[in-house]
């Protein structure tokens, strides 16, 4: 029997940080406002990099921790809603970077919770026998999308990158994934692609701003991390007692305090780094991951489970022993 495990993390962010007393000179807001709606603090954001650049370094940090060859790694997955171009994808040009073999490389999206479903693909895939060792990474620019004049969205949104190293094993470590979506007919939260042009103006195409009803999305955040939580521990047999720590898609403190209450579950024992990064979606999990594990928060023999939501509308969630 074929199971993996994690052998290395890595994250990266941008140097440039944005405070929320830095934010009131494009929108009318406060630093009061911003962290008692949120519990963000501030965010870094890119000023000369791209999503490839961020996915870059922490990949590196994450082979570095693992301690493994490069040319070890025989699958790459990057989970991102802002590559560089629409095409090529991030991870063929980050495999050409690294440096790495001509090896099956490609890009998903499922917005906030593409990092657990890169997860789920990497994991499924090495559990088969067709690959041995996976690096999958979550990377985003989501200031390139924001629109700055928007206090409803513009104070949420940080840049950053995550890495994961996961290789095959004879002990199941990575012991279960779920993944699910429901269509967003709504269109609570969108960014919509360019318009269709006429080709007799050939006129210069314009990215959208992200939208979000953020009363829906609270509403569904709410109610799908606690119940994909649950579902883990009820395919699982186990209880909230047989976890170390919940590390969850850092959206929103209030989303995670309130699916604390729901679950009765300690809010000391839900990892949050927040306060520092904001939401940066995809990158938002293996970034909170990595710091846990650096932190300390997390250790060696710990039992989480980790668990996002987004745009999709989506979610994910997997129960991991370090």
């Amino acid at each position: 029997m074929i199971y993996t495990k994690i052998t290395g993390t890595g994250s990266y962010v941008p140097s440039k940080v944005m405070t929320n007393d830095d934010l009131k000179a494009f929108v009318e807001t406060s630093d009061e406002w911003i962290q008692s709606r949120t519990g963000i603090k501030e965010r870094h954001i890119v000023t000369d990099e791209d999503t490839t650049d961020l996915g870059y370094e922490a990949s590196l940090k994450a082979i570095e921790d693992a301690g493994i060859d490069k040319s070890e790694i025989d699958l790459l997955v990057v989970a991102t809603v802002t590559p560089d171009n629409a095409f090529p994808g991030v991870s063929n040009m980050l495999q050409a970077r690294l440096g790495l073999n001509e090896i099956m490389s490609f890009d998903i999206n499922a917005a906030c919770s593409g990092f657990l479903y890169a997860l789920n693909i990497a994991d499924k895939m090495i559990k088969s026998g067709a690959f041995k060792t996976a690096l999958i990474v979550g990377a985003e620019t989501l200031t390139r999308l924001t629109d700055w004049r928007d206090r409803n969205t513009c104070v949420l949104f940080g840049d950053a990158a995550g890495a994961m190293i996961i290789q095959s094993s004879d002990e199941n470590k990575i012991k279960d994934v779920i993944c699910g979506s429901r269509g967003d007919v709504d269109s609570n939260l969108i960014c919509k692609n360019v318009d269709v042009k006429d080709p007799m103006v050939n006129a210069i195409s314009e990215q959208d701003h992200i939208h979000m009803n953020g009363r829906e999305v609270f509403k569904f955040a709410t109610r799908i991390l606690p119940k994909t939580v649950n579902d883990l521990l009820d395919r699982n047999n186990i209880t909230l007692d047989d976890l170390n720590c919940i590390v969850a898609h850092q959206a929103n403190e209030r989303i995670i305090d309130k699916a604390a209450r729901d679950l009765n579950y300690p809010m000391e024992k839900m990892f949050l780094n927040i306060s520092k990064y904001g939401n940066t979606s995809a990158a938002s999990v293996p970034l909170a991951i990595d710091e846990a594990i650096k932190s300390g928060y997390l250790k060696k023999g710990d039992q989480f489970i980790t668990v996002a939501f987004g745009g999709g509308l989506t979610w994910g969630g997997a129960l991991i022993t370090l």
